[in-house]
């Protein structure tokens, strides 16, 4: 008899051997029906694997992120499947799950592109072969038995990831009807859970990411358990049409790309720069009262800067490659991070215990060479600025400067009501600890300093095993928008490597020098980022404090351009936002343009309102309508912004 631990710390006792599906059918049938994978001491597999030692379990179902992972990682199979059936000769490359769906990179045998009009036959294909409920069947063979097996198949690219990248022991494959597919896993046990299958789109993928080898169709697509689930997804998809900030950010006049300035190189214009300083003047205020000094350093910093924070070792490929000088041997480069930067300030002067914690914030904008189609409006760029901070602290600090991040973060998104949110604590991979920096004990002190803050938080926060930056690990949050998207945002990390690096050092009580501690955190993530996601979750309509316009002035006619004048410069001199649409347009048409920027507040000025110093206020949406002195119209506007702005007075509780 074996041991098996469930979530609540429950134990039951089970025969050597047991599944993961046995287990679940002996707590209940409906359970056995929606359990999907299984996690077995924190590795997800599959519910038909033996279980043959003493483990701590979790069931895992749709609503579960393994769950889904596991689901799609299965439905790209079943994609591979029937193009394999429709396209012979077809060679495969990567087809992973992501976060929404699924992918495969294909290449057809006379090298012909697969395009959205072939979506329908090969939905059609695959839905054909969900209802067989093929079993998929794991298997685990050698390094030669893989070769010669996918070689016999034509197949290239997998050829050449077992030569380069696998090693005996540690590969196996996956087959289900006629297809086998190298994989790790983890899958369904059939195909007869896929219900529902629709591709999204087809876009151009190079092989293993490099331009210099084949390009390759990448086929995105997703399924789900039932039909319903499929249909309020695309129903979803609509919305997300609507919302998508490229679109809006062009009606609203927001920012530009220009590709004379450069891919991925976003241009705020005028309304755009007001709405990203009132963001930052708001997060200046806060970072104020909690203690933070802001610092301006270079768009560029020595190579050397890079190599000592390591940074280029680990980033190099995604950066602009170093600028060189007439100088010998000077090389420069776009800054990739702020934090080497900020840990030149905290060395520009003796510290002593008493100095911290020191808090350093910037405003700072990066650069990084993503690659051209992974490029997506303000969401993925090569500019970008970081609301970013770095605090140096004594260890015994750590822990409460954590906290104190954590209301932060936890404040703005209560002001931009981001109130559906995840929290990931991510740490290194234990199993390959090569890819970081740092001794193991230093490792174990931060990644328990932030398991206890979120405790304290009671924050239910997921861990997740090899997802930590180089240098540390990290506590990320994840918020869901409007309609149900999941997007990271904020970020803090503990930092007990870069101190070392860069030597930093302060004066203990006793008179030693000791390293301080080091914690990156940005609320925010990137202005461009964040201005995208608040887009989307919003469709535009921002706060009236927020918005760059908050009221449009509508003249009827040309003959009330000048009264229309006069209540712009009034709502001026009082602190309302107005701007004035003096075109030659009918009403209606004025109306409808000033919709489509989301302006908040329409006044209409015709002969009576000129007559008697009067406006006619109408409310975005067709809403509210009344009539009123421009006095009360602007106190009304300067008062909703008043009691929006409290919102976002935040001070710290100690």
């Amino acid at each position: 008899m074996i041991k098996i631990t469930f979530p609540d710390g429950s134990i039951r006792e089970y025969e050597k051997g047991i599944t993961g599906l046995e287990i679940a059918k002996s707590i209940s049938p409906a359970l056995a029906r929606d359990v999907l994978s299984i996690g077995v001491n924190g590795i997800t597999t599959e519910l038909n694997r033996p279980i043959n030692e003493d483990a701590t379990i979790e069931l895992y179902k749709w609503e579960d992120e393994e769950g889904k992972h596991t689901f799609w990682h299965s439905s790209a199979h079943l994609l591979a499947e029937a193009l394999q059936a429709l396209y012979p000769g077809i060679q495969f490359g990567f087809g992973p799950a992501v976060e929404n769906g699924f992918f495969y990179d294909v290449m057809t045998k006379d090298g012909t592109p697969i395009s959205e009009n072939d979506f329908p036959k090969i939905e059609e294909k695959m839905r054909e072969f969900a209802k067989r409920d093929e079993a998929i069947v794991r298997r685990e063979v050698s390094k030669a038995d893989a070769l010669k097996e996918f070689k016999a198949d034509g197949q290239e690219y997998k050829c050449e990831h077992i030569d380069l990248d696998l090693e005996d022991g540690t590969i196996s494959t996956y087959s289900q009807g006629e297809f086998t597919d190298l994989c790790r896993g983890p899958h369904l046990t059939s195909t007869g859970a896929i219900k529902a299958v629709k591709l999204t789109s087809v876009a151009g993928a190079f092989w293993r990411g490099d331009a210099e080898k084949d390009q390759l169709t990448r086929i995105y697509g997703i399924t789900f358990p039932k039909k319903k689930m499929l249909d309020e997804y695309l129903v979803m998809l609509e919305e997300a049409k609507k919302r998508d900030h490229r679109k809006i950010g062009k009606e609203m006049e927001l920012f530009m790309f220009s590709e004379r300035v450069g891919k991925g190189l976003p241009i705020w214009l005028p309304k755009g720069t007001e709405l990203r300083l009132r963001l930052q003047d708001m997060l200046r205020k806060i970072q104020k009262r909690y203690g933070y000094q802001e610092v301006i350093t270079p768009h560029i910093g020595s190579k050397n800067l890079y190599v000592t924070s390591g940074h280029y070792a680990h980033y190099g490929k995604d950066s602009f490659q170093p600028i060189h000088t007439p100088e010998e041997d000077e090389e420069y480069m776009l800054k990739p991070m702020n934090c080497p930067h900020h840990c030149e300030v905290f060395a520009w002067k003796p510290r002593s215990y008493k100095d911290l914690p020191l808090r350093i914030a910037e405003f700072g904008t990066v650069y990084r060479y993503e690659k051209s189609g992974e490029l997506h409006g303000l969401t993925r760029v090569r500019s970008f600025t970081q609301d970013d901070a770095h605090i140096f602290c004594r260890p015994e600090q750590v822990k409460n400067e954590f906290l104190r991040v954590m209301d932060i973060i936890q404040a703005v998104f209560k002001i931009f009501q981001f109130e559906n949110f995840e929290a990931q604590i991510s740490l290194r991979d234990p199993k390959n600890t090569t890819k970081y920096i740092g001794s193991d004990e230093v490792w174990e002190e931060s990644e328990q300093a932030i398991i206890d803050a979120c405790k304290e938080k009671g924050l239910d926060a997921k861990i997740e095993y090899g997802e930590a930056a180089f240098y540390g690990p990290k506590l990320d949050f994840m918020v869901k928008d409007a309609i149900g998207r999941r997007w990271q945002l904020g970020t803090i990390q503990v930092d007990y490597n870069l101190p070392e690096r860069f030597k930093l050092e302060y004066t203990a009580e006793d008179n030693t020098k000791k390293t301080p501690v080091m914690v990156h955190r940005a609320p925010f993530g990137s202005m461009e980022r964040f201005t995208a996601v608040l887009i989307e979750h919003t469709a535009g309509h921002f706060p009236l404090w927020l918005i760059p316009d908050q009221v449009a002035i509508l003249p009827i006619s040309e003959k009330y351009n000048d009264y229309a004048q006069r209540v712009a410069k009034y709502l001026d001199s009082v602190g309302v936002r107005a701007t004035l649409d003096m075109r030659n347009e009918k009403i209606g048409r004025k109306i409808r343009d000033n919709e489509i920027k989301r302006v908040p507040y329409m006044i209409v000025v015709g002969e009576k309102e000129a007559a008697e110093g009067l406006v006619s206020m109408r409310k975005q949406g067709g809403g509210e309508q009344a009539t009123m002195t421009m006095e009360e119209f602007a106190q009304r506007i300067n008062d909703e912004v008043a009691s929006q702005l409290a919102a976002t007075d935040i001070h710290p509780e100690d």
